[in-house]
């Protein structure tokens, strides 16, 4: 369906900018009028390749997580001001840039005028829209607290956008030491070595062991580098087409978990996301059934994700979410026990938010630690293999100068 984009008076005098979805521009000023908006332009917005789109309209592939927080808090707090949703939603498709954002909303907003719930307008948008908001949305509509879950909403997709940053800063310093050390020991071997290989070829004598390893790693760099390609190449593609199997990522997120250093940054990750997500779910009135079923598609690890599953089996056979927890071995005594005593308070919410803050606080521990470890031991690592390799190259000139005296 094409979209329009239209400047309006509304209903105070005041000029507003939108895009409206329609077949026809006929339609789009129908529509329009009916939102009580008086059209003084309209024209078609072209968004194929190429295209220039008039206004101050910018297009993007998809709604990032910031976007998705922003016109989340921005509709709490219309709804908040008592401005009615279909208002609302008005006013905020006016505000959004993002094109396909702004098309969406649109969408919605016409939807809940014609009188269904906004929950059900999103389900056609699950790639922007995922079952957790949905599921949040019907139950705040629901229980006629939207504002409250929206909120809810916003802070919980900052939370996890602020947990996903956190991982990826602390695993970007050694990813870029390493792909630095590998590129200096190609540049190495490749270039630097063979030629002073030919200078100790004019010595005519016996290389020392450690120069004769560090010739023969030059060689297969230079003489037999398709060889060391292939097998690179083989091997990333049958381990990529291993982890798509169903043991291949249990195995792998197995591994993650159990991993030496990084493997409880990465169950930290995990319990935070369970904890967090549970909590927004409970608290904002989703069932806990269909909240077992949000939280194992969101934990992105399937050795939990199994865990949750038989958490929520066990759960609708009317057994407690703490026991199935603690048999699984997966989930730390401390977490299963405050769980526990969350369900015989009747505080299972309060508890998940609290360990959901207590290990995104051990979290950002961790990775001061990680952070402030790794650090010096790459360098001690890289300084070990570039003086092994100065070592070796100087050895033979050191026994040269020894044999003259």
């Amino acid at each position: 369906m094409p979209i329009y984009e239209y400047k309006a008076l509304n209903t105070t005098g005041k000029t507003v900018k939108g895009v409206v979805n329609a077949t026809n521009p006929t339609e789009a000023k129908t529509k329009l009028k009916r939102d009580g908006l008086y059209i003084t332009e309209i024209q078609e917005a072209q968004s194929s390749e190429g295209d220039s789109v008039p206004g101050n309209i910018r297009f993007s592939k998809k709604v990032s997580v910031q976007e998705l927080a922003v016109m989340t808090r921005q509709l709490s707090t219309l709804v908040g001001a008592g401005i009615p949703l279909v208002e609302s939603l008005t006013a905020l498709t006016e505000q959004v840039e993002n094109v396909k954002l702004k098309k969406i909303l649109s969408e919605i907003r016409e939807k809940v005028n014609e009188g269904s719930t906004m929950a059900s307008a999103m389900k056609p948008h699950a790639k922007v829209f995922s079952d957790l908001y949905i599921n949040m949305i019907h139950a705040g509509e629901s229980s006629g607290a939207l504002e409250t879950v929206l909120d809810r909403l916003a802070d919980y997709i900052e939370n996890q956008s602020k947990l996903k940053g956190k991982v990826l800063s602390a695993m970007a310093y050694p990813s870029i030491m390493v792909i630095v050390g590998i590129v200096a020991l190609l540049i190495i071997f490749t270039f630097i070595i063979p030629k002073i290989v030919t200078l100790y070829k004019d010595l005519k004598q016996a290389l020392p062991v450690p120069t004769q390893i560090m010739i023969g790693i030059s060689k297969v760099f230079t003489s037999y580098w398709y060889i060391g390609l292939s097998i690179i190449v083989i091997s990333f593609l049958s381990i990529r087409a291993y982890l798509k199997t169903k043991n291949g990522k249990y195995n792998y997120h197995r591994f993650l978990l159990r991993m030496p250093i990084f493997g409880g940054m990465f169950q930290m990750v995990a319990i935070t996301r369970f904890a967090s997500t549970l909590s927004t779910l409970l608290s904002s009135g989703v069932p806990i059934l269909a909240a077992l079923d949000i939280v194992k598609n969101v934990l992105e690890n399937e050795v939990l994700t199994k865990v949750v599953q038989n958490v929520r089996n066990n759960v609708s056979e009317g057994d407690s979410i703490s026991e199935p927890l603690r048999r699984s071995g997966e989930f730390p005594p401390m977490v299963v026990h405050m769980i526990a005593v969350g369900e015989k308070t009747g505080e299972v919410e309060s508890m998940l938010g609290k360990v959901a803050q207590t290990y995104n606080n051990q979290l950002e521990a961790k990775i001061s630690t990680l952070t402030s470890l790794i650090e010096p031991l790459m360098i001690v690592a890289m300084a070990i293999v570039i003086g092994f390799v100065v070592f070796s190259v100087m050895l033979p000139i050191l026994n040269m100068g020894q044999a003259l005296k």
